[in-house]
């Protein structure tokens, strides 16, 4: 017998175990390889997000999407220095509190599409009748209309308006650059015009809850299927854009002379019924403003109380407003929101008159009946963010820039400067004075 403690004796052999028999009827099969992700089957639903997006970027061409490069980056400029303004521009000396993020966009006529959106043109039974009312009819009910349906979406009244003219904006940039295409063959993606445009003096209203993001919007692709000879489109474009502005029906204009000009059979006056349509949305408001307060011109009456535009002749117009801007009888905020006015009208006069001498009679219509629209008031309002519209301009300044490559820069070297004064105006609440 061993004579080891029992902790340190080993431990006896143990039994071998006989190998376990397989079960029957249950067969062996490998361990299957995991299947790669791409490889799985994917909801329909993704399936046909996927298949849409895909879509979409097939439709945008490499120009196209350079364009909306550049003007995403302007986007974030424009944010940048709503950001600083808040910071560095408060209302107020003693301010210790920057003001809310989406605060420098609630200023002036952004204000009153609000308060359409949200309230109507006449609630609770006030109106023109009403002591300190706003004339708030003078603003045509498009935007107001896409901005209140939006607003179910996005609980924010400014983001929503935001968000339209951010969309909106991508649409019209896009449409002018396809434009300046065909004008300018040399411009081969339309990104030189885009940028034109894009750093305009007003281009900071191409970012806020205006309507001029949106009336280009449809007034941009209607001239673009005007020129294609694509009359109905271009007639549904355009009374999409007579809901948004007024000016939609002097765009009608310039396309029925488009038509007139291209008319080589009978059969190309077909065309011509489409060209009623833009006439249906003013005619349709002017109804509305008349079932309330029985006045078929109430909105042009609302622009003559707020604003000053009844009627006075042109001579009267620049008179007016060259005493505004010169004579000390405002402040110098005002003096010098007058002095744009003046500039930009006697832009809009050399533009009419470069488009007669080309011959490019239907643009030579559009800004010469925007100009008359404007140019006829007690003074001048609103003229310099009515150069936006003038997309002959933007095309033209780009055109002359590839004849004359130091035009570029000097150009970028003026309106830089000027566009950033402007956007801190708007932003700050100085733009009217």
């Amino acid at each position: 017998m061993s004579t080891l403690p029992p902790g340190l004796r080993p431990a006896p052999p143990q039994p071998r175990r006989s190998a376990q028999p397989r079960p029957v009827g249950r067969e062996f099969r490998p361990a299957e390889k995991p299947v790669p992700y791409e490889s799985r089957p994917r909801p329909a639903s993704r399936v046909l997000r996927a298949a849409r997006v895909g879509r979409a970027v097939a439709w945008l061409s490499p120009a196209d999407r350079r364009v909306l490069w550049l003007y995403l980056l302007t986007r974030i400029s424009v944010w940048i220095t709503a950001h600083g303004a808040r910071w560095l521009f408060p209302r107020g000396s003693d301010v210790r509190e920057a003001a809310p993020v989406l605060a420098p966009f609630q200023q002036w006529d952004a204000n009153h599409y609000l308060r359409i959106a949200r309230d109507g043109y006449f609630p609770a039974g006030t109106g023109p009748w009403t002591d300190d009312w706003d004339n708030r009819e003078a603003f045509f009910p498009g935007f107001p209309m896409l901005l209140r349906a939006v607003h179910v979406i996005v609980p924010s009244w400014t983001a929503a308006g935001l968000l339209i003219s951010f969309v909106a904006g991508a649409v019209a940039v896009l449409a002018l650059s396809r434009i300046a295409r065909a004008y300018v063959p040399e411009d081969a993606d339309g990104r030189r015009t885009a940028l034109f445009f894009l750093l305009s003096p007003c281009a900071v209203f191409l970012a806020v809850g205006y309507t001029e993001a949106l009336f280009l919007a449809f007034a941009l692709p209607a001239w673009l299927a005007a020129r294609r000879h694509r009359w109905a489109l271009a007639g549904t474009l355009t009374a999409l854009a007579a809901t948004v502005r007024v000016s939609g029906l002097f765009l009608a204009a310039a396309i029925a002379v488009l038509l007139v000009l291209s008319v080589k059979t009978r059969r190309d006056w077909r065309g011509v019924a489409w060209l009623a349509l833009p006439a249906l949305p003013p005619l349709a408001y002017s109804w509305y403003l008349h079932a309330r307060t029985g006045d078929w011109l109430a909105w042009k009456h609302a622009q003559e109380r707020g604003w000053f535009r009844e009627f006075h002749t042109p001579w009267e117009a620049w008179r007016n407003t060259w005493n505004a801007a010169f004579d000390d009888v405002h402040t110098t905020g005002y003096a010098a929101m007058f002095q744009a006015e003046l500039a930009a009208m006697v832009v809009g006069l050399a533009l009419v008159a470069l488009l007669v001498r080309y011959c490019r009679w239907p643009e030579a219509v559009y800004v010469a009946l925007s100009l008359w629209a404007l140019g006829t008031s007690y003074w001048y309002t609103s003229v310099p963010r009515a150069t936006l519209l003038w997309w002959p301009l933007w095309i033209g300044l780009a055109a002359l820039s590839l004849r004359r490559p130091w035009f570029r820069t000097a150009y970028l070297c003026v309106t830089v400067p000027v566009c950033a004064l402007v956007a801190l105006a708007f932003l700050t609440g100085r733009w009217a004075g």
